[in-house]
């Protein structure tokens, strides 16, 4: 496999709110190599040698081809947030999709492209929002120090992609109700359509089509995804043995919501196509790369 450098920090100048990273990504020296990509419920922008691109959320695993040499940098947007850079497409039409970010915003794709061009060019010196330099600098190990020495590269555009989308904010009113389910939905607790779709004034059949339209997935299947990024990401951190640990698979059934062991079981190949052994062991030998999922 190659080597991939990946790092991600909070946006410095996008809402944190909708956007839940801003990331970069290198295959410094090796081959081409696969990198496994699970369903998250989320919708990224980006930067690539293939141009300004807009990433759909997945309903099933796939390997994404990293080129080597290849630099990726991105904009994260979280679920049900899509509609700041998709405006009133709706996200159900981009499932399992990777398109031309023009087809998404029109005029805006050819400025974005001409400001980053620019910025790694180094004929803009643009930065991040005033106020907020410092987050550019949370960049770990040689991203930090890439972005200290001034070179130009995926750093640089992931500060361009943040400010190009925080200025998106002012056009755009997020959907409360849909904000209040992923809420909801992204709990351990078990959830029951008919009573969540009472509490924001909704029928069943209006909450099915505003999260499908504003997530991807319907409810049920958001439900699912998100308990499943929270089994894994608890099972990364070590759970209560610490990082570096692997928890046992009983314990993060419990702690993420699932039945039973079993359940989990069927769940982590259901979304990531390995059994979780496989898949929390691989992600344990892995520290500091991107999680699974993370393109």
């Amino acid at each position: 496999m190659g080597s991939s450098l990946y790092a991600e920090r909070p946006p410095a100048a996008a809402p944190g709110r909708q956007v839940a990273c801003v990331w970069v990504r290198r295959n410094t020296a090796g081959p081409e190599y696969g990198q496994l990509v699970v369903p998250d419920g989320c919708v990224d922008l980006v930067w690539s040698a293939a141009g300004l691109e807009v990433v759909g959320p997945d309903l099933a695993p796939r390997t994404v081809p990293v080129p080597g040499g290849a630099e990726l940098a991105g904009v994260r947007f979280r679920p049900g947030a899509a509609g700041l850079l998709l405006g009133a497409m709706p996200v159900r039409e981009l499932c399992d999709l990777q398109v031309p970010l023009a087809e998404v915003v029109g005029g805006g794709a050819e400025r974005l492209a001409e400001r980053l061009e620019g910025r790694l060019a180094g004929r803009t010196p643009e930065r991040c929002a005033e106020g907020r330099a410092e987050r550019c600098g949370e960049w770990g190990g040689e991203w930090g120090d890439e972005w200290r020495a001034g070179v130009r590269g995926p750093a640089d555009a992931a500060a361009v992609l943040d400010a190009f989308v925080a200025a998106r904010v002012p056009g755009w009113s997020p959907d409360r109700l849909v904000e209040r389910a992923v809420t909801v939905l992204g709990r351990p607790e078990r959830v029951r359509l008919p009573e969540l779709a009472a509490e924001l004034g909704l029928s069943e059949r209006q909450l099915r089509r505003r999260t499908t339209d504003a997530v991807g997935y319907g409810p049920k299947t958001l439900h699912a995804v998100l308990r499943f990024r929270r089994a894994v990401a608890w099972a990364r951190s070590g759970g209560s043995a610490g990082a570096g640990a692997v928890p046992e698979l009983a314990a993060v059934a419990a702690r993420a919501g699932y039945a039973d062991q079993a359940h989990l079981t069927r769940e982590v190949r259901r979304w990531s196509g390995l059994s979780p052994t496989v898949l929390l062991g691989r992600a344990a030998a892995r520290p500091g790369q991107a999680p699974p999922g993370a393109s």
